[in-house]
């Protein structure tokens, strides 16, 4: 084998497998995390009829405490769920007709918010942000808010206005009334992370690999 060769193989020995007992276990903890906070009774907003829920809470969480791929199968494998029929969503709804609710955009953007709030989480880990345990509750909610709510917001909104065939100002307006609930999930969920990681430094999404 050339010099080359060996280094491509060393590389490619170095990259953690994407498959393992111990990813495929996080990815269904927080898969069942979330259908768990379904118990909790939904709150309609008037006018646009999309619920106020916890199960945001747990999609900020995965974010925070998994790597992006894993956050992002987490939830995806919730959402394979509820489309299979399993009544998982706040007030026993389940089914393929959920996606068709004005609510289906902020449920199908849980898979892409979990996503971001774990690269952004991981980028602010990267830089040193998260040494001390003020710099990973600012992180941590820093990340939930611009992933768990801004980007669930940025495709909920839209969708959520084009189903019901309402505006996209007249719902967005509408949308505002989860900001207070969402700021303080995501001031929740960036406190249970931090203090999951002081207490047991291993979970740490950077150190997923070397778990695998």
């Amino acid at each position: 084998m050339t010099s080359c060769g060996k280094v491509a193989l060393t590389h490619l020995e170095r990259i953690p497998p994407l498959v393992t007992g111990p990813r495929i276990a996080r990815i269904a903890v927080f898969a069942a995390f979330v259908a768990a906070l379904g118990i909790t009774p939904a709150v309609n907003v008037p006018g646009i009829s999309v619920p106020i829920t916890a199960q945001t809470l747990a999609v900020m969480l995965a974010g925070l405490m998994l790597g992006p791929v894993e956050a992002f199968l987490s939830m995806s494998l919730f959402l394979s769920l509820v489309a299979a029929g399993l009544p998982l969503l706040s007030g026993g709804r389940g089914g393929l007709a959920v996606f068709t609710a004005p609510s289906a955009g902020f449920i199908l953007g849980f898979p892409v918010a979990a996503a971001v709030v774990a690269l952004l989480a991981g980028g602010g880990a990267r830089l040193g942000l998260t040494r001390s345990h003020t710099g990973q509750l600012v992180t941590g909610f820093a990340a939930a808010v611009l992933g768990g709510v801004g980007v669930l917001y940025a495709i909920g909104i839209p969708v959520g206005a084009a189903i019901a065939g309402m505006p996209v100002t007249e719902f967005f307006t509408a949308s505002m009334s989860f900001l207070p609930g969402d700021l303080l999930k995501a001031t929740a969920a960036s406190a249970v992370a931090a203090s999951a990681f002081r207490a047991a430094p291993f979970l740490r999404p950077q150190l997923a690999g070397s778990r695998s």
